[in-house]
């Protein structure tokens, strides 16, 4: 991604609601053992996850529990790790999500994430150019 490791580390600690969550939705505090709340919206509805930071380590490393209800990960706690690997031409960003505890969830997080990802590229492009 064209963005610094600092950038990226902040959208995944502190600024959820510029990419991913509905605006005024986040609960986040980027420190570990933190609990964190947001809500995203699809179609008209709104879609609850909760987690907490389970390792931070700043430009780094991010990693978090992700729980969400019907649909997402059907209440199971699941983990995502998000690797950031700083280049000359921004940040090489790795997400691995596992703990899934049945298939079907784990084959649309496998969907999502790209296009999630793609959001991020999107909207931090934006507001890092307004």
């Amino acid at each position: 991604m064209p963005f610094s490791s600092t950038v990226l580390y902040r959208a995944w600690t502190e600024q959820f609601d510029i990419w991913f969550a509905e605006p005024g939705s986040v609960l986040m505090k980027g420190e570990v053992n933190t609990a964190f709340f947001f809500e995203t919206a699809f179609e008209g509805n709104r879609y609850p996850h909760y987690g907490r930071f389970l390792r931070l380590v700043p430009n780094q490393l991010v990693e978090l529990t992700w729980i969400t209800g019907t649909g997402g990960t059907n209440g199971s706690e699941t983990i995502v790790t998000i690797e950031l690997k700083q280049k000359d031409d921004g940040t090489v960003l790795r997400l691995t999500h596992s703990g899934f505890s049945d298939e079907e969830s784990k084959n649309g997080h496998e969907q999502a994430w790209p296009l999630i990802l793609a959001q991020l590229e999107d909207r931090l492009i934006k507001f890092c150019h307004s």
